[in-house]
C-alpha cells in the first residue's frame, strides 16, 4: 500500500497533515515515510511520528529505476505495511516549467502510486472543482484519487466544496481540516525547525494526529492506498559497492549537525564502513575513527556553543594535522573554517565564514570533478543541491577547488569543494544515488590512506 500526498501549491499544510496521517496510521500499521525533493527537515517530523527513518525520493537525483529501488529498499528495511510519501510544493512544480524532473508527479509515476491532493480551500467552493479538474487533466497518466481540503471555514463550507469537487470532477473528498493557526510549525531561515531540536514537537504531532483523526476519513484513505499497484517497472542499482576493507567513519550528529540522507550513511555501510556517531556540540573529542563526515546543519545558530567546546575543536584540528580524511558538507564546511561571524571554529580551512541576510545558494547542482578527491574521480559528473545563507571568504587565500559547478553557484566563481591535504569541504549536499561512486571512493581512499 502506498500514496503520494501532494499539494496544489506551497503553504497548503502538507507537512502537518502528512505527519498527522503518519502518526495516526502508525497506531495500527507499520508506516514507512518518504519525502519528495531535497529536504532534510520535513523527514525529521515523519521519523518522529512513525518511529521509522523517513527517506527522500527525487527524480533529479535518481533515475526511475533508482526511485523504485529506493522506495522498495525503504519498505523492506522496516517491513512496512504502507508507504506514505509527502510531496514537494505543488504536484507539478519541478526544475522545468513543462517537464517533470524534480517534482512529485515524477515520483508518483515511477512507483505507480495513487495521489491525494491537499488544497488550501480558503474562500473556494466551485473554484475548488476547477483546480482539481486542472490537476487531473494536465497529465491524465497520473492517478489522482482523492482530495483533502485544508483551512475550511466550517461544516457548511466543507460540504459545499465537497459536493462541488465530487460532482464536477468525479474525485472523492476524504476530509476537510478547519482553519486553525496553531496547526503550523515554527520556521527558520532554512525551512521548518528540525524535530530533533524542538522539545514540544512530539506534543504538536499528537495534536496534528488528533485533528487528522477527527476530520479525515482514514478508511477511505486506506482504500485508496490498497488500490496501488504492487509491480511497477524495472529497478536499478543505487550505488557502487566494491570496497573490501573495513573502516570506521565518525559522523557528526546532534542538534547542530543533522542534515544527512539516510542513503548516504547506508551507502558507506554497504562499503564496509562502521558509522560511529559523535557530537561536536557536547562531546569532548572525536571517537577513535579512520575518517570524519561532518554534514550540514545550523552551526551559525550554535556558533557560541561550538566555539566554547575547545577540546573538540582541538581534537578535530589534530585529526586533520595527522592528515586523516575529513569530509564536510555546507554547515560542516562552515564548522571547519577559521571562524563564523568572529566565533572561532576548527580552523582546518584558512578561510572565515559569515552569515548573510539573503540566501546565497538555493538550487539543484550539477558538478564536475576537476581532480581526483576524497569522494570522486577527475571528470566525474554528479548531482546535488545547495541551500545556505553563509559565505566563505576566499579573497585572501585562493583555495584549490575540486569541482566545477555546471549548474548552481558553489563557493565562488562557479567552483566548489575546497581541498586541503586530506580534507574536502563543499556547499554541495550530495545524495548517494546522485553520486553513485561517493561511498566507494570515500571508503577506498580512507582504507588506502590507512
Amino acid at each position: 500500500m502506498k500514496v503520494v500526498l501532494a499539494g496544489t501549491g506551497s503553504g497548503v499544510g502538507k507537512t502537518t497533515i502528512s505527519t498527522g496521517i503518519m502518526k495516526v496510521l502508525s497506531k495500527k500499521y507499520k508506516v514507512q515515510p518518504f519525502k519528495i525533493g531535497p529536504d532534510y527537515i520535513d523527514p525529521t517530523y515523519h521519523t518522529l511520528a512513525t518511529g521509522n527513518t523517513s527517506r527522500n525520493l527525487d527524480s533529479f537525483f535518481m533515475d526511475e529505476g533508482q526511485i523504485r529501488t529506493s522506495f522498495n529498499r525503504g519498505m523492506e528495511k522496516t517491513k512496512a505495511d504502507m508507504g506514505i510519501i509527502e510531496g514537494v510544493r505543488g504536484l507539478y512544480e519541478g526544475i522545468s516549467p513543462i517537464g517533470d524532473v524534480g517534482n512529485s508527479a515524477s515520483i508518483a509515476k515511477a512507483i505507480d502510486s495513487p495521489i491525494i491532493l491537499i488544497m488550501n480551500a480558503r474562500s473556494l467552493v466551485k473554484s475548488a472543482a476547477a483546480v482539481v479538474l486542472g490537476f487531473k487533466h494536465l497529465d491524465p497518466e497520473l492517478n489522482i484519487q482523492g482530495v483533502i481540503l485544508n483551512k475550511v471555514k466550517g461544516k457548511r463550507h466543507y460540504l459545499k466544496a465537497k459536493e462541488s469537487i465530487e460532482k464536477l470532477t468525479d474525485t472523492k473528498v476524504i476530509g476537510g481540516i478547519p482553519r486553525d493557526e496553531s496547526l503550523t510549525v515554527e520556521e527558520r531561515h532554512l525551512g521548518l525547525v528540525p524535530a530533533l531540536e524542538q522539545e514540544k514537537i512530539a506534543t504538536n504531532i499528537d495534536k496534528w494526529a488528533h485533528v487528522v483523526e477527527e476530520y479525515i476519513d482514514l478508511d477511505a484513505l486506506i482504500e485508496i492506498m490498497k488500490s496501488s499497484s504492487k509491480s511497477y517497472g524495472e529497478k536499478t542499482e543505487l550505488w557502487k559497492i566494491a570496497n573490501k576493507n573495513p573502516l570506521k567513519i565518525g559522523v557528526a550528529v546532534d542538534e547542530v549537525f543533522n542534515f544527512y540522507y539516510k542513503e548516504n550513511l547506508e551507502s558507506l555501510e554497504d562499503n564496509r564502513a562502521k558509522i560511529i556517531l559523535f557530537s561536536p556540540l557536547k562531546d569532548e573529542e572525536i571517537p577513535d575513527v579512520d575518517a570524519l563526515y561532518i554534514g550540514g546543519g545550523y552551526p551559525e545558530v550554535f556558533k557560541k556553543e561550538l566555539s566554547a567546546n575547545e577540546t573538540m575543536l582541538k581534537s578535530i584540528k589534530q585529526f586533520s594535522k595527522d592528515n586523516n580524511p575529513i569530509y564536510g558538507e555546507c554547515g560542516g564546511m562552515v564548522y571547519l573554517s577559521k571562524a563564523i561571524d568572529g566565533q572561532k571554529m576548527v580552523n582546518n580551512l584558512p578561510h572565515d565564514s559569515y552569515m548573510t541576510e539573503k540566501v546565497q545558494g538555493l538550487s539543484y547542482v550539477i558538478a564536475k570533478s576537476l581532480e581526483d578527491n576524497l569522494i570522486s574521480k577527475k571528470d566525474e559528473v554528479f548531482r546535488g543541491h545547495e541551500f545556505h545563507y553563509t559565505k566563505i571568504d576566499t579573497r585572501y587565500q585562493q583555495p584549490n577547488f575540486a569541482f566545477d559547478i555546471l549548474r548552481g553557484k558553489g563557493i565562488a566563481n562557479n567552483k566548489d569543494g575546497i581541498v586541503l591535504k586530506n580534507t574536502l569541504a563543499n556547499f554541495i549536499h550530495i545524495h548517494a544515488c546522485s553520486c553513485p561512486n561517493f561511498a566507494y571512493n570515500f571508503t577506498k581512499n580512507v582504507t588506502e590512506k590507512s
